[in-house]
Protein backbone atom coordinates (compact mmCIF):
# COMPACT_ATOMS: atom_id res chain seq x y z
CA UNK A 1 0.00 0.00 0.00
CA UNK A 2 2.86 2.33 0.83
CA UNK A 3 4.28 1.91 -2.49
CA UNK A 4 1.07 2.06 -4.42
CA UNK A 5 1.23 5.78 -2.52
CA UNK A 6 4.62 6.63 -3.14
CA UNK A 7 3.96 6.07 -6.57
CA UNK A 8 0.39 8.23 -7.18
CA UNK A 9 2.29 10.43 -5.10
CA UNK A 10 5.23 10.82 -7.55
CA UNK A 11 2.74 10.36 -10.59
CA UNK A 12 0.78 13.54 -9.05
CA UNK A 13 3.71 15.55 -8.87
CA UNK A 14 5.11 14.94 -12.65
CA UNK A 15 1.39 15.15 -13.62
CA UNK A 16 1.53 19.28 -11.45
CA UNK A 17 4.88 20.09 -13.01
CA UNK A 18 3.17 19.59 -16.68
CA UNK A 19 0.44 21.85 -15.56
CA UNK A 20 0.43 25.69 -16.32
CA UNK A 21 -0.18 26.52 -13.18
CA UNK A 22 3.11 25.04 -12.12
CA UNK A 23 4.79 27.05 -14.67
CA UNK A 24 2.74 30.17 -14.91
CA UNK A 25 4.99 33.25 -14.19
CA UNK A 26 3.44 36.78 -13.61
CA UNK A 27 4.75 37.52 -17.17
CA UNK A 28 2.77 34.86 -18.37
CA UNK A 29 -0.56 36.92 -16.53
CA UNK A 30 0.57 39.95 -18.36
CA UNK A 31 0.03 38.93 -21.42
CA UNK A 32 -3.02 37.20 -20.87
CA UNK A 33 -4.32 40.35 -19.51
CA UNK A 34 -3.61 42.04 -22.65
CA UNK A 35 -4.79 39.55 -24.81
CA UNK A 36 -8.59 40.16 -22.84
CA UNK A 37 -7.86 43.56 -23.72
CA UNK A 38 -7.77 42.61 -27.51
CA UNK A 39 -10.40 40.50 -26.99
CA UNK A 40 -12.67 43.50 -25.09
CA UNK A 41 -12.18 46.08 -27.33
CA UNK A 42 -13.30 44.16 -30.15
CA UNK A 43 -16.50 42.80 -28.98
CA UNK A 44 -17.30 45.83 -26.61
CA UNK A 45 -15.85 48.45 -28.55
CA UNK A 46 -15.63 47.40 -32.26
CA UNK A 47 -12.72 48.31 -32.49
CA UNK A 48 -11.39 46.12 -35.59
CA UNK A 49 -12.62 42.82 -34.20
CA UNK A 50 -11.65 41.07 -37.01
CA UNK A 51 -8.05 41.72 -36.33
CA UNK A 52 -8.54 42.41 -32.71
CA UNK A 53 -10.23 38.85 -31.93
CA UNK A 54 -7.68 36.50 -33.95
CA UNK A 55 -4.60 38.13 -31.88
CA UNK A 56 -6.22 38.49 -28.46
CA UNK A 57 -7.31 34.79 -28.64
CA UNK A 58 -3.39 33.58 -29.90
CA UNK A 59 -2.10 35.45 -26.97
CA UNK A 60 -4.05 33.66 -24.80
CA UNK A 61 -3.02 30.59 -26.52
CA UNK A 62 0.60 31.91 -27.04
CA UNK A 63 0.90 32.09 -23.25
CA UNK A 64 -0.39 29.01 -21.66
CA UNK A 65 2.50 27.99 -19.38
CA UNK A 66 4.18 24.69 -19.83
CA UNK A 67 7.25 23.28 -19.26
CA UNK A 68 9.86 24.01 -21.65
CA UNK A 69 11.92 20.64 -21.09
CA UNK A 70 9.06 17.95 -21.53
CA UNK A 71 8.85 17.99 -24.90
CA UNK A 72 5.32 18.38 -25.62
CA UNK A 73 5.79 20.39 -28.76
CA UNK A 74 3.01 22.46 -28.48
CA UNK A 75 4.62 25.96 -28.11
CA UNK A 76 4.91 28.34 -31.91
CA UNK A 77 8.80 28.57 -31.58
CA UNK A 78 9.32 24.92 -31.04
CA UNK A 79 10.15 23.15 -34.42
CA UNK A 80 7.71 21.14 -35.78
CA UNK A 81 4.44 22.21 -33.94
CA UNK A 82 1.61 22.53 -35.02
CA UNK A 83 1.71 26.02 -34.66
CA UNK A 84 5.31 26.64 -35.09
CA UNK A 85 4.54 25.24 -39.22
CA UNK A 86 1.30 27.64 -39.35
CA UNK A 87 3.92 30.68 -37.95
CA UNK A 88 6.21 29.97 -40.93
CA UNK A 89 3.38 31.70 -42.88
CA UNK A 90 4.66 34.46 -41.32
CA UNK A 91 8.05 33.84 -40.80
CA UNK A 92 8.60 33.24 -44.50
CA UNK A 93 6.07 36.06 -45.69
CA UNK A 94 3.66 34.28 -47.55
CA UNK A 95 0.67 35.98 -45.31
CA UNK A 96 0.81 39.33 -46.27
CA UNK A 97 0.64 38.98 -50.44
CA UNK A 98 -2.54 37.23 -49.85
CA UNK A 99 -3.54 39.75 -48.01
CA UNK A 100 -2.47 42.47 -50.25
CA UNK A 101 -4.67 40.22 -52.94
CA UNK A 102 -7.34 39.95 -50.87
CA UNK A 103 -7.44 43.70 -50.46
CA UNK A 104 -6.39 44.72 -54.26
CA UNK A 105 -9.90 42.58 -54.86
CA UNK A 106 -11.79 44.56 -52.99
CA UNK A 107 -10.66 47.88 -52.89
CA UNK A 108 -12.41 50.61 -55.62
CA UNK A 109 -9.37 53.17 -56.88
CA UNK A 110 -12.06 54.76 -58.86
CA UNK A 111 -11.55 57.94 -56.32
CA UNK A 112 -8.03 58.34 -56.90
CA UNK A 113 -8.48 58.00 -60.55
CA UNK A 114 -10.36 60.73 -60.68
CA UNK A 115 -8.46 63.03 -58.71
CA UNK A 116 -4.60 61.72 -59.27
CA UNK A 117 -3.53 64.58 -56.99
CA UNK A 118 -4.91 62.74 -54.09
CA UNK A 119 -2.22 60.09 -54.65
CA UNK A 120 0.60 63.12 -53.12
CA UNK A 121 -1.58 62.86 -49.90
CA UNK A 122 -0.82 59.23 -49.43
CA UNK A 123 2.50 59.71 -50.48
CA UNK A 124 3.26 62.58 -47.78
CA UNK A 125 1.40 60.17 -44.94
CA UNK A 126 4.53 58.10 -45.06
CA UNK A 127 6.88 60.40 -43.37
CA UNK A 128 5.60 59.21 -40.62
CA UNK A 129 7.50 55.76 -41.53
CA UNK A 130 10.79 57.85 -42.04
CA UNK A 131 10.58 59.70 -39.20
CA UNK A 132 10.07 56.88 -37.27
CA UNK A 133 12.75 55.08 -38.51
CA UNK A 134 15.44 58.13 -37.94
CA UNK A 135 13.93 58.21 -34.52
CA UNK A 136 14.82 54.46 -33.93
CA UNK A 137 18.27 55.22 -35.38
CA UNK A 138 18.77 57.76 -32.70
CA UNK A 139 17.71 55.98 -29.59
CA UNK A 140 20.24 52.92 -30.80
CA UNK A 141 18.10 50.43 -32.87
CA UNK A 142 20.41 48.94 -35.71
CA UNK A 143 19.32 49.94 -39.03
CA UNK A 144 17.31 47.17 -40.11
CA UNK A 145 15.40 47.40 -37.12
CA UNK A 146 14.64 50.59 -37.40
CA UNK A 147 13.39 50.38 -40.74
CA UNK A 148 11.00 47.50 -39.80
CA UNK A 149 9.80 49.81 -36.56
CA UNK A 150 9.17 52.78 -39.01
CA UNK A 151 6.43 50.95 -41.27
CA UNK A 152 4.22 50.57 -38.08
CA UNK A 153 3.57 54.66 -39.25
CA UNK A 154 1.88 53.22 -42.44
CA UNK A 155 -0.84 51.72 -40.22
CA UNK A 156 -0.67 48.54 -42.70
CA UNK A 157 -0.14 44.99 -40.35
CA UNK A 158 0.14 43.23 -43.60
CA UNK A 159 2.87 45.19 -44.57
CA UNK A 160 4.59 45.46 -41.35
CA UNK A 161 4.84 41.74 -40.59
CA UNK A 162 6.06 40.83 -44.49
CA UNK A 163 8.98 43.99 -44.17
CA UNK A 164 9.95 42.80 -40.60
CA UNK A 165 10.14 39.14 -41.16
CA UNK A 166 12.98 40.41 -43.77
CA UNK A 167 14.65 43.28 -41.34
CA UNK A 168 14.12 42.00 -37.77
CA UNK A 169 12.54 39.00 -37.56
CA UNK A 170 13.20 39.09 -33.35
CA UNK A 171 11.34 42.01 -33.13
CA UNK A 172 8.14 40.60 -35.76
CA UNK A 173 5.88 40.24 -32.74
CA UNK A 174 5.32 43.67 -31.12
CA UNK A 175 5.98 44.97 -34.85
CA UNK A 176 2.86 43.12 -35.49
CA UNK A 177 0.72 43.65 -32.25
CA UNK A 178 2.02 47.30 -32.33
CA UNK A 179 0.66 47.98 -36.35
CA UNK A 180 -2.51 46.62 -35.62
CA UNK A 181 -3.04 47.81 -32.14
CA UNK A 182 -2.84 51.42 -33.59
CA UNK A 183 -4.62 50.57 -36.65
CA UNK A 184 -7.16 49.38 -34.35
CA UNK A 185 -6.98 52.99 -32.78
CA UNK A 186 -7.59 55.13 -35.38
CA UNK A 187 -10.55 56.37 -34.11
CA UNK A 188 -9.01 57.02 -30.84
CA UNK A 189 -5.95 58.57 -32.08
CA UNK A 190 -6.59 60.39 -35.18
CA UNK A 191 -9.60 62.94 -34.57
CA UNK A 192 -7.80 65.12 -31.71
CA UNK A 193 -4.88 65.70 -34.48
CA UNK A 194 -7.28 66.67 -36.71
CA UNK A 195 -8.88 68.99 -34.64
CA UNK A 196 -5.76 70.18 -33.83
CA UNK A 197 -4.28 71.21 -36.91
CA UNK A 198 -6.99 72.90 -39.21
CA UNK A 199 -9.48 75.79 -38.30
CA UNK A 200 -12.64 75.90 -38.85
CA UNK A 201 -12.79 77.54 -42.05
CA UNK A 202 -10.82 74.82 -43.26
CA UNK A 203 -13.09 72.07 -42.36
CA UNK A 204 -15.77 73.40 -44.32
CA UNK A 205 -14.11 73.02 -47.56
CA UNK A 206 -16.44 71.46 -49.86
CA UNK A 207 -14.54 69.27 -52.72
CA UNK A 208 -16.04 68.98 -56.41
CA UNK A 209 -17.77 65.24 -56.69
CA UNK A 210 -15.78 63.63 -58.24
CA UNK A 211 -15.67 62.62 -61.79
CA UNK A 212 -17.45 58.97 -63.73
CA UNK A 213 -14.45 57.19 -63.90
CA UNK A 214 -14.56 54.28 -67.04
CA UNK A 215 -14.26 50.84 -66.74
CA UNK A 216 -11.55 51.20 -69.27
CA UNK A 217 -9.10 53.21 -67.08
CA UNK A 218 -10.30 50.94 -64.09
CA UNK A 219 -9.12 48.03 -65.86
CA UNK A 220 -5.49 50.06 -67.06
CA UNK A 221 -4.85 51.54 -63.27
CA UNK A 222 -3.76 48.33 -61.65
CA UNK A 223 -1.80 46.90 -64.59
CA UNK A 224 0.08 50.82 -65.25
CA UNK A 225 0.28 51.08 -61.58
CA UNK A 226 2.04 47.68 -60.78
CA UNK A 227 4.42 48.27 -63.57
CA UNK A 228 5.16 51.77 -62.52
CA UNK A 229 5.58 51.08 -58.49
CA UNK A 230 7.30 47.65 -59.53
CA UNK A 231 9.98 48.91 -61.79
CA UNK A 232 10.70 51.80 -59.37
CA UNK A 233 10.84 49.74 -56.70
CA UNK A 234 11.67 45.83 -57.23
CA UNK A 235 11.79 44.47 -54.03
CA UNK A 236 8.24 45.96 -53.39
CA UNK A 237 6.96 43.07 -56.28
CA UNK A 238 5.14 40.70 -53.76
CA UNK A 239 3.05 43.17 -52.20
CA UNK A 240 2.43 45.52 -55.15
CA UNK A 241 1.97 42.76 -57.41
CA UNK A 242 -0.64 40.86 -55.77
CA UNK A 243 -2.45 44.29 -54.59
CA UNK A 244 -2.50 45.10 -58.70
CA UNK A 245 -3.57 41.49 -59.71
CA UNK A 246 -6.53 41.36 -57.04
CA UNK A 247 -7.46 44.47 -58.58
CA UNK A 248 -7.58 43.66 -61.64
CA UNK A 249 -9.21 40.29 -60.92
CA UNK A 250 -12.42 42.94 -59.36
CA UNK A 251 -12.25 45.72 -62.13
CA UNK A 252 -11.84 43.16 -65.94
CA UNK A 253 -15.12 41.78 -65.39
CA UNK A 254 -14.64 38.40 -66.43
CA UNK A 255 -12.77 36.82 -63.38
CA UNK A 256 -15.84 37.60 -60.90
CA UNK A 257 -15.03 33.74 -59.12
CA UNK A 258 -11.41 34.63 -58.77
CA UNK A 259 -12.36 38.44 -57.37
CA UNK A 260 -14.98 36.84 -55.07
CA UNK A 261 -12.71 34.33 -53.88
CA UNK A 262 -9.27 36.62 -52.91
CA UNK A 263 -12.05 39.32 -51.35
CA UNK A 264 -13.76 36.67 -49.40
CA UNK A 265 -12.84 32.97 -48.35
CA UNK A 266 -9.43 33.37 -48.83
CA UNK A 267 -8.34 36.62 -46.85
CA UNK A 268 -10.72 35.73 -44.41
CA UNK A 269 -9.02 31.85 -43.84
CA UNK A 270 -5.55 33.83 -44.19
CA UNK A 271 -6.70 36.77 -41.64
CA UNK A 272 -7.77 34.21 -39.25
CA UNK A 273 -4.25 31.87 -39.56
CA UNK A 274 -1.54 35.70 -39.51
CA UNK A 275 -4.08 37.21 -36.46
CA UNK A 276 -3.88 33.70 -34.10
CA UNK A 277 -0.08 33.33 -35.23
CA UNK A 278 0.64 36.70 -34.39
CA UNK A 279 -0.78 36.75 -30.92
CA UNK A 280 0.45 33.82 -30.51
CA UNK A 281 3.96 35.10 -30.99
CA UNK A 282 4.05 37.20 -28.14
CA UNK A 283 4.95 34.62 -25.50
CA UNK A 284 5.62 36.35 -22.55
CA UNK A 285 9.52 35.32 -22.77
CA UNK A 286 10.06 36.71 -26.47
CA UNK A 287 7.62 39.71 -26.05
CA UNK A 288 7.97 41.65 -22.55
CA UNK A 289 10.96 43.11 -23.75
CA UNK A 290 12.29 46.55 -23.04
CA UNK A 291 12.68 46.76 -27.23
CA UNK A 292 8.76 45.48 -27.03
CA UNK A 293 7.80 48.81 -24.82
CA UNK A 294 10.09 51.00 -27.24
CA UNK A 295 8.21 49.29 -30.17
CA UNK A 296 5.55 50.17 -28.90
CA UNK A 297 6.36 54.63 -28.13
CA UNK A 298 7.64 54.15 -31.34
CA UNK A 299 4.78 53.22 -33.65
CA UNK A 300 2.75 56.02 -31.93
CA UNK A 301 5.06 58.32 -32.87
CA UNK A 302 5.01 56.76 -36.39
CA UNK A 303 1.16 57.07 -36.35
CA UNK A 304 1.23 60.65 -35.06
CA UNK A 305 3.40 62.19 -37.46
CA UNK A 306 1.88 60.54 -40.45
CA UNK A 307 -1.78 61.53 -39.50
CA UNK A 308 -0.21 65.03 -38.87
CA UNK A 309 1.92 65.11 -42.28
CA UNK A 310 -1.32 64.17 -44.12
CA UNK A 311 -3.25 66.99 -42.49
CA UNK A 312 -0.29 69.64 -43.08
CA UNK A 313 0.66 68.64 -46.91
CA UNK A 314 -2.69 69.47 -47.74
CA UNK A 315 -2.87 72.95 -46.19
CA UNK A 316 0.45 73.56 -47.86
CA UNK A 317 -0.99 72.38 -51.26
CA UNK A 318 -3.90 74.25 -50.99
CA UNK A 319 -1.85 77.46 -51.10
CA UNK A 320 -1.19 76.12 -54.76
CA UNK A 321 -4.57 75.62 -55.77
CA UNK A 322 -7.48 77.72 -56.92
CA UNK A 323 -10.49 78.48 -54.60
CA UNK A 324 -12.93 76.34 -56.41
CA UNK A 325 -10.19 73.67 -56.35
CA UNK A 326 -9.18 73.26 -52.71
CA UNK A 327 -8.73 69.96 -50.67
CA UNK A 328 -10.58 69.69 -47.35
CA UNK A 329 -7.62 68.96 -44.95
CA UNK A 330 -9.82 66.74 -43.14
CA UNK A 331 -8.88 64.05 -45.35
CA UNK A 332 -4.97 64.47 -44.81
CA UNK A 333 -5.32 61.69 -42.24
CA UNK A 334 -6.71 59.23 -44.85
CA UNK A 335 -3.18 59.46 -46.28
CA UNK A 336 -2.07 56.01 -43.60
CA UNK A 337 -3.24 52.94 -45.18
CA UNK A 338 -5.40 51.86 -42.85
CA UNK A 339 -8.90 51.09 -44.94
CA UNK A 340 -10.93 52.15 -44.85
CA UNK A 341 -11.29 53.29 -41.16
CA UNK A 342 -9.50 56.91 -41.68
CA UNK A 343 -11.64 57.44 -44.67
CA UNK A 344 -14.66 57.07 -42.37
CA UNK A 345 -12.90 59.55 -39.74
CA UNK A 346 -12.63 61.99 -42.03
CA UNK A 347 -16.33 61.75 -42.94
CA UNK A 348 -17.38 61.62 -38.90
CA UNK A 349 -14.72 64.56 -38.46
CA UNK A 350 -16.21 66.55 -41.47
CA UNK A 351 -20.18 66.32 -40.54
CA UNK A 352 -19.66 67.20 -36.89
CA UNK A 353 -18.97 70.48 -38.51
CA UNK A 354 -21.21 70.29 -41.64
CA UNK A 355 -23.89 67.86 -41.33
CA UNK A 356 -24.42 68.28 -45.28
CA UNK A 357 -20.29 68.12 -46.48
CA UNK A 358 -19.60 64.29 -47.27
CA UNK A 359 -16.13 63.73 -47.42
CA UNK A 360 -15.95 59.53 -47.39
CA UNK A 361 -15.50 59.42 -51.75
CA UNK A 362 -12.96 62.03 -51.79
CA UNK A 363 -11.15 60.75 -48.11
CA UNK A 364 -11.10 57.09 -50.27
CA UNK A 365 -8.53 58.80 -52.82
CA UNK A 366 -5.62 59.15 -50.19
CA UNK A 367 -6.39 55.90 -48.49
CA UNK A 368 -6.06 53.90 -51.06
CA UNK A 369 -3.03 55.44 -52.01
CA UNK A 370 -2.06 55.08 -48.87
CA UNK A 371 -2.21 51.51 -49.31
CA UNK A 372 0.23 51.26 -52.61
CA UNK A 373 2.49 54.02 -50.43
CA UNK A 374 3.29 52.14 -47.46
CA UNK A 375 4.20 49.09 -49.47
CA UNK A 376 6.05 51.40 -51.84
CA UNK A 377 7.59 52.42 -48.42
CA UNK A 378 8.87 49.13 -47.42
CA UNK A 379 10.22 48.33 -50.94
CA UNK A 380 12.67 51.02 -50.33
CA UNK A 381 13.28 50.37 -46.97
CA UNK A 382 14.14 46.01 -48.28
CA UNK A 383 16.07 48.01 -51.34
CA UNK A 384 18.53 49.88 -48.64
CA UNK A 385 18.50 47.70 -45.75
CA UNK A 386 18.63 44.30 -47.00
Amino acid sequence: MGEFLSFLGDNLVAFWDYTGFANATYQHIIMILVGLLFIYLAVAKEFEPMLLIPIGFGMLIGNIPFNLDAGLQVGIYEEGSVLNILYQGVTSGWYPPLIFLGIGAMTDFSALISNPKLMLIGAAAQFGIFGAYIIALLIGFEPNQAGAIGIIGGADGPTAIFLSSKLAPNLMGAIAVSAYSYMALVPVIQPPIMRLLTNNKERLIRMKPPRVVSHTEKVMFPIIGMLLTCFLVPSGLPLLGMLFFGNLLKESGVTRRLATTASGPLIDTITILLGLTVGASTQASQFLTLDSILIFGLGAASFVIATASGVLFVKFFNLFLGKNNQINPLIGNAGVSAVPDSARISQVIGLEYDPTNYLLMHAMGPNVAGVIGSAVAAGILLGFLM
